[in-house]
């Protein structure tokens, strides 16, 4: 991990993400937890993550998303030299 994150509110955080347990009661934390443009961001770099992964053009991606090339070369990196935890979920979510 680049920036250490870890501590004890982003783990109360994590555990509190992790009681929740359908996509509604996600909504109702998450849009009490973030603002739309936040939602939408972080939403953004998944679906950014899943065309990269389709081998898409950057400017497919944009065209696409509306994401700008700085977020998807972040994703780029992050795929390339992360953590795997975009690789993790959306292996996940082809079995479900």
């Amino acid at each position: 991990m680049s920036r250490d994150i870890r501590s004890k509110a982003v783990d109360r955080f994590f555990d509190a993400v992790l009681t929740l347990q359908n996509r509604e009661e996600c909504y109702r934390f998450f849009e009490d937890v973030c603002t739309a443009n936040e939602l939408i961001s972080i939403s953004q770099r998944l679906e950014v993550a899943g065309m990269l992964r389709e081998r898409k053009t950057y400017l497919e991606i944009a065209d696409t998303t509306g994401a700008s090339t700085a977020t998807i070369s972040r994703v780029n990196r992050a795929l390339n030299y992360g953590e795997d935890g975009y690789r993790m979920v959306f292996e996940r979510m082809k079995d479900s």
